[in-house]
Protein backbone atom coordinates (compact mmCIF):
# COMPACT_ATOMS: atom_id res chain seq x y z
CA UNK A 1 0.00 0.00 0.00
CA UNK A 2 1.23 3.44 -0.78
CA UNK A 3 1.89 6.10 1.62
CA UNK A 4 0.02 9.00 0.96
CA UNK A 5 2.33 12.11 0.86
CA UNK A 6 2.02 15.87 1.00
CA UNK A 7 4.02 18.30 -1.10
CA UNK A 8 4.66 21.39 -1.55
CA UNK A 9 5.21 23.91 -4.98
CA UNK A 10 7.52 26.87 -4.41
CA UNK A 11 5.80 29.27 -6.63
CA UNK A 12 6.55 32.90 -4.25
CA UNK A 13 9.18 34.08 -6.14
CA UNK A 14 9.10 37.98 -8.35
CA UNK A 15 10.76 36.33 -11.39
CA UNK A 16 13.18 39.76 -11.66
CA UNK A 17 15.11 38.16 -14.40
CA UNK A 18 12.42 37.26 -16.59
CA UNK A 19 10.85 40.72 -16.26
CA UNK A 20 9.41 42.52 -17.90
CA UNK A 21 7.27 39.38 -18.73
CA UNK A 22 6.54 38.97 -14.80
CA UNK A 23 5.70 42.66 -14.35
CA UNK A 24 1.87 41.01 -15.03
CA UNK A 25 2.14 37.14 -15.29
CA UNK A 26 3.61 35.29 -11.94
CA UNK A 27 7.12 33.59 -12.74
CA UNK A 28 5.06 29.90 -12.04
CA UNK A 29 2.67 30.95 -14.63
CA UNK A 30 4.84 31.68 -17.46
CA UNK A 31 3.39 29.04 -20.21
CA UNK A 32 6.01 26.11 -22.04
CA UNK A 33 4.17 24.63 -25.34
CA UNK A 34 0.93 25.76 -23.79
CA UNK A 35 0.93 24.84 -20.22
CA UNK A 36 2.20 27.08 -17.31
CA UNK A 37 4.92 25.54 -15.24
CA UNK A 38 2.63 25.05 -12.23
CA UNK A 39 -0.29 23.52 -14.35
CA UNK A 40 2.75 20.86 -15.45
CA UNK A 41 3.72 20.19 -12.06
CA UNK A 42 0.87 19.72 -10.62
CA UNK A 43 -0.14 17.35 -13.26
CA UNK A 44 2.80 15.34 -12.71
CA UNK A 45 1.85 14.63 -9.01
CA UNK A 46 -1.45 13.47 -10.62
CA UNK A 47 0.80 9.88 -11.00
CA UNK A 48 1.62 9.70 -7.43
CA UNK A 49 0.49 9.22 -3.52
CA UNK A 50 0.06 12.49 -3.06
CA UNK A 51 -3.39 13.66 -1.40
CA UNK A 52 -2.36 17.10 -0.39
CA UNK A 53 -0.32 19.98 -2.07
CA UNK A 54 0.40 23.33 -0.47
CA UNK A 55 1.20 26.12 -3.01
CA UNK A 56 2.96 29.46 -2.02
CA UNK A 57 2.28 32.84 -3.19
CA UNK A 58 3.72 36.16 -2.95
CA UNK A 59 4.05 38.56 -6.41
CA UNK A 60 0.36 38.10 -8.07
CA UNK A 61 -0.71 35.51 -5.30
CA UNK A 62 -4.52 35.81 -7.16
CA UNK A 63 -3.30 34.62 -10.30
CA UNK A 64 -1.24 31.83 -8.35
CA UNK A 65 -3.73 30.30 -6.44
CA UNK A 66 -6.64 30.85 -9.06
CA UNK A 67 -4.74 28.56 -11.61
CA UNK A 68 -4.36 26.32 -8.69
CA UNK A 69 -8.26 26.30 -8.31
CA UNK A 70 -8.82 25.82 -12.57
CA UNK A 71 -6.41 22.85 -12.20
CA UNK A 72 -8.59 21.71 -9.22
CA UNK A 73 -11.63 21.72 -10.83
CA UNK A 74 -10.57 20.55 -14.18
CA UNK A 75 -8.84 17.36 -12.54
CA UNK A 76 -11.56 16.74 -10.77
CA UNK A 77 -12.44 13.62 -12.23
CA UNK A 78 -9.08 12.32 -12.06
CA UNK A 79 -7.97 12.87 -8.75
CA UNK A 80 -8.35 11.11 -5.05
CA UNK A 81 -11.90 11.70 -3.50
CA UNK A 82 -9.58 13.01 0.03
CA UNK A 83 -6.88 15.36 -2.73
CA UNK A 84 -6.87 18.73 -1.26
CA UNK A 85 -4.64 21.93 -1.86
CA UNK A 86 -3.95 24.65 -0.04
CA UNK A 87 -2.87 28.71 -0.95
CA UNK A 88 0.05 30.00 1.19
CA UNK A 89 -0.14 33.82 0.86
CA UNK A 90 3.09 35.09 1.98
CA UNK A 91 4.04 38.52 2.98
CA UNK A 92 5.05 41.04 0.34
CA UNK A 93 8.80 39.83 -0.72
CA UNK A 94 8.04 36.35 0.16
CA UNK A 95 10.00 34.17 2.64
CA UNK A 96 12.59 32.63 0.55
CA UNK A 97 12.76 28.77 0.32
CA UNK A 98 13.18 28.06 4.21
CA UNK A 99 10.96 29.95 5.39
CA UNK A 100 8.09 29.42 2.97
CA UNK A 101 8.07 26.05 4.13
CA UNK A 102 8.39 26.58 7.70
CA UNK A 103 5.25 28.54 7.02
CA UNK A 104 3.67 25.64 5.37
CA UNK A 105 4.26 22.89 8.44
CA UNK A 106 1.41 22.92 9.71
CA UNK A 107 -0.18 22.06 6.45
CA UNK A 108 2.49 19.33 5.42
CA UNK A 109 2.32 17.24 8.66
CA UNK A 110 4.87 15.38 10.61
CA UNK A 111 5.87 13.07 8.13
CA UNK A 112 8.87 14.19 5.60
CA UNK A 113 7.31 15.61 2.37
CA UNK A 114 8.02 16.58 -1.30
CA UNK A 115 9.33 19.52 -2.46
CA UNK A 116 9.17 21.29 -6.19
CA UNK A 117 10.58 24.81 -7.03
CA UNK A 118 8.25 26.04 -9.70
CA UNK A 119 10.24 27.57 -11.86
CA UNK A 120 11.73 24.41 -13.47
CA UNK A 121 10.72 22.59 -17.18
CA UNK A 122 11.14 18.85 -16.49
CA UNK A 123 10.08 15.29 -17.78
CA UNK A 124 11.51 13.53 -13.81
CA UNK A 125 9.00 10.81 -13.14
CA UNK A 126 7.68 11.12 -9.06
CA UNK A 127 7.90 7.11 -8.56
CA UNK A 128 11.53 7.32 -8.82
CA UNK A 129 11.05 9.55 -5.78
CA UNK A 130 11.59 7.36 -2.13
CA UNK A 131 8.42 8.41 0.05
CA UNK A 132 10.74 8.11 3.07
CA UNK A 133 14.07 8.96 4.38
CA UNK A 134 16.66 6.40 5.58
CA UNK A 135 17.22 6.62 9.42
CA UNK A 136 18.62 9.19 10.69
CA UNK A 137 17.87 11.98 7.17
CA UNK A 138 16.83 14.98 7.24
CA UNK A 139 16.68 15.24 3.31
CA UNK A 140 16.82 13.79 -0.11
CA UNK A 141 17.86 15.66 -3.16
CA UNK A 142 17.49 14.84 -6.70
CA UNK A 143 20.49 16.43 -8.32
CA UNK A 144 21.07 16.88 -12.25
CA UNK A 145 24.44 17.21 -14.49
CA UNK A 146 25.61 21.14 -13.89
CA UNK A 147 24.45 23.17 -16.95
CA UNK A 148 26.38 25.44 -19.15
CA UNK A 149 25.00 28.33 -17.77
CA UNK A 150 26.86 27.49 -14.55
CA UNK A 151 30.04 27.97 -13.51
CA UNK A 152 30.44 25.26 -11.17
CA UNK A 153 27.93 22.36 -10.00
CA UNK A 154 26.39 22.40 -6.40
CA UNK A 155 26.66 19.35 -4.53
CA UNK A 156 28.66 16.19 -4.57
CA UNK A 157 27.01 12.49 -4.15
CA UNK A 158 29.97 9.68 -2.75
CA UNK A 159 29.26 6.06 -3.44
CA UNK A 160 26.66 5.38 -0.05
CA UNK A 161 24.51 8.00 -1.92
CA UNK A 162 25.70 10.53 0.89
CA UNK A 163 25.25 14.52 -0.62
CA UNK A 164 28.38 16.39 0.37
CA UNK A 165 28.64 20.70 0.28
CA UNK A 166 30.88 20.53 -3.09
CA UNK A 167 30.92 18.85 -6.38
CA UNK A 168 29.88 18.61 -9.51
CA UNK A 169 26.03 17.95 -9.05
CA UNK A 170 23.37 20.58 -9.74
CA UNK A 171 20.33 20.51 -7.17
CA UNK A 172 16.93 20.07 -9.47
CA UNK A 173 14.53 21.85 -6.95
CA UNK A 174 13.14 18.83 -6.51
CA UNK A 175 13.20 16.98 -2.45
CA UNK A 176 12.27 14.75 0.23
CA UNK A 177 12.29 16.92 3.41
CA UNK A 178 12.38 15.68 6.81
CA UNK A 179 10.16 18.58 9.12
CA UNK A 180 12.83 17.99 11.82
CA UNK A 181 15.22 19.85 9.33
CA UNK A 182 13.04 23.33 10.70
CA UNK A 183 13.54 22.19 14.05
CA UNK A 184 13.27 25.05 16.50
CA UNK A 185 13.08 27.66 13.45
CA UNK A 186 10.49 30.56 13.13
CA UNK A 187 8.66 32.24 10.10
CA UNK A 188 11.25 34.41 8.88
CA UNK A 189 13.13 35.26 5.85
CA UNK A 190 15.46 32.22 5.38
CA UNK A 191 16.86 30.36 2.33
CA UNK A 192 17.37 26.65 2.88
CA UNK A 193 20.90 26.13 1.05
CA UNK A 194 22.33 27.16 4.66
CA UNK A 195 19.78 24.45 6.20
CA UNK A 196 20.83 21.69 3.73
CA UNK A 197 24.35 22.35 4.10
CA UNK A 198 24.57 21.99 7.77
CA UNK A 199 22.55 18.87 7.18
CA UNK A 200 25.14 17.57 4.94
CA UNK A 201 27.88 18.57 7.48
CA UNK A 202 26.10 15.86 9.24
CA UNK A 203 26.34 13.28 7.27
CA UNK A 204 22.24 13.14 7.06
CA UNK A 205 21.41 14.19 3.18
CA UNK A 206 21.33 11.56 0.70
CA UNK A 207 20.61 11.91 -3.03
CA UNK A 208 19.91 10.10 -6.42
CA UNK A 209 21.04 11.38 -10.34
CA UNK A 210 18.30 12.42 -12.59
CA UNK A 211 19.95 12.70 -16.31
CA UNK A 212 16.48 13.33 -17.94
CA UNK A 213 15.30 15.94 -19.11
CA UNK A 214 15.72 19.19 -17.07
CA UNK A 215 15.75 23.18 -17.54
CA UNK A 216 15.99 25.78 -15.06
CA UNK A 217 13.67 28.70 -16.23
CA UNK A 218 14.75 31.64 -14.49
CA UNK A 219 15.73 33.69 -16.64
CA UNK A 220 14.31 34.80 -20.51
CA UNK A 221 17.24 33.21 -22.44
CA UNK A 222 16.41 29.67 -20.61
CA UNK A 223 12.82 30.11 -20.98
CA UNK A 224 13.46 30.58 -24.64
CA UNK A 225 15.39 27.59 -24.72
CA UNK A 226 12.86 25.56 -22.75
CA UNK A 227 10.16 26.96 -25.21
CA UNK A 228 12.46 25.91 -28.17
CA UNK A 229 12.69 22.07 -26.49
CA UNK A 230 8.90 21.70 -25.86
CA UNK A 231 8.13 22.63 -29.43
CA UNK A 232 10.77 19.70 -30.39
CA UNK A 233 9.70 16.88 -28.41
Amino acid sequence: MQKMMQAMILAAGRGERLRPLTDSCPKPLVEVGGQSLLWRHLVALEQTSVTQVVVNGAWLAEQVFAEVARYAQQAKARLPSDWQWHAQLEPAGGLETAGGIIMALPQLGGQPFWVVNADILTDFNWSAMPQTLAEGMLAHLVLVPTPAFKTAGDFGLDEQGRVSAQGCWTFSGISLLSPDLFKGLTVSRLGLAPLLRDAMAQGRVTGQIYKGYWQDVGTLERLAQARQDAQAR
